[in-house]
């Protein structure tokens, strides 16, 4: 096992981890008390979180999701798995500084995974939006995270007419059923299952984990990848819009679910869904905005967002509302 800190004082702007991992925009942690979107409002805990990512996941939006490949992963694999390659990170917020645990080095993962990187201070240090002074002032340090690609299309793909507990369990239940079991420090941990072991289940297998008709979007997505047709990951690099077109070319993706994953997984941080509650923050504080088309309205808000990085504005935003916020 390796460990170490991340002094909270030196990342730009703080940082909130349990804000940050269960506001709703990440369905990869799990707390290790079981009780992962149980709160609420879920902000400044300091319980310990787990996530297992393919190894070289902060080096590459595509690492290790390719589904059968072996790699150079600390993590013992259990029950027979082939596609080693995974790193177990463990981590809580305490004392002013980020705690961690796990099979590697686990600072340059946090960092990506995280978005420690994100100078909050310039993105946000500026906001004269009463509401997002707000939404800055209740949730100061929440960042947006950089989820894997694959785990992130399918967990958006889920999410429809879906509270955030429930999404999180089927993400689990897929974990634990189809995904490699991870053993670290005397526990066993569930990676999300690779392209591969996801496609090779049935309908019916996931409708028996609660996917209900979400189930056959999630197998043909799934199917669309490890056949190598297309990649969420290829999204990456294109112009905003045009990588949202591309997402919406997997099954079960519209413009909202494709917003999620190019802001919580690759990076783009300009974009903003419109889902219940930006549309809710649309009608009520930015009535302008509504441009009755998802294309033109969603143009509109991110301007009034602030552009370049609209999405963090929307996240803050979203989960205000979500919890109240007035």
């Amino acid at each position: 096992m390796e460990t170490g800190t991340i002094p909270i004082d030196d990342l730009s702007g703080g940082f909130d981890l349990q804000a940050t991992v269960e506001c709703g925009q990440s369905y990869c942690w799990e707390r290790e008390d079981g009780r992962t979107y149980e709160d609420g409002i879920a902000h400044g805990g300091g319980q310990w979180y787990t996530t297992v990512v393919p190894t070289g996941t902060h080096e590459g939006v595509r690492a290790g999701e390719d589904g059968g490949r072996s790699g150079d992963g600390h993590a013992d694999i259990d029950g027979g798995d082939t596609n080693a390659g995974y790193e177990v990170i463990r981590a809580r917020q305490t004392n002013g500084a980020l705690q961690w645990e796990g099979t590697t080095d686990a600072r340059p993962y946090l960092t990506h995974l995280l978005g420690l990187d994100d100078d909050l201070e310039a993105i946000l240090g500026n906001a004269d939006d009463p509401l997002l002074r707000r939404a800055t002032e209740r949730y100061e340090g929440l960042r947006i995270v950089r989820d894997p690609p694959f785990p992130t299309l399918i967990s958006f793909i889920c999410s429809a007419q879906m509270r955030v507990l429930r999404i999180h369990w089927m993400q689990r239940a897929m974990a634990r059923e189809f995904g490699a079991r991870v053993r670290f420090d005397g526990e066993t941990y569930h990676a999300f299952p690779t392209p591969d072991r996801l496609a090779a289940a049935s309908e019916a297998d996931l409708r028996e984990l609660s996917l209900g008709y979400r189930a056959p979007y999630v197998k043909e997505s799934a199917d669309l990848v490890a056949d190598g047709v297309r990649h969420p990951a290829e999204a990456k690099g294109k112009e905003y819009e045009d990588a949202r077109e591309f997402l919406k070319r997997f099954v079960g993706v519209g413009n909202k679910v494709a917003d999620c994953v190019l802001l919580f997984s690759l990076g783009y941080l300009e974009a903003v869904p419109l889902d219940t509650w930006i549309r809710t923050a649309i009608s009520e504080y930015y009535p302008d905005c509504e441009r009755g088309s998802y294309a033109e309205t969603s143009r509109a808000i991110r301007e009034a967002f602030g552009g370049d990085y609209a999405g963090y504005v929307q996240t803050y935003v979203f989960y205000y509302l979500r919890t109240g916020g007035e």
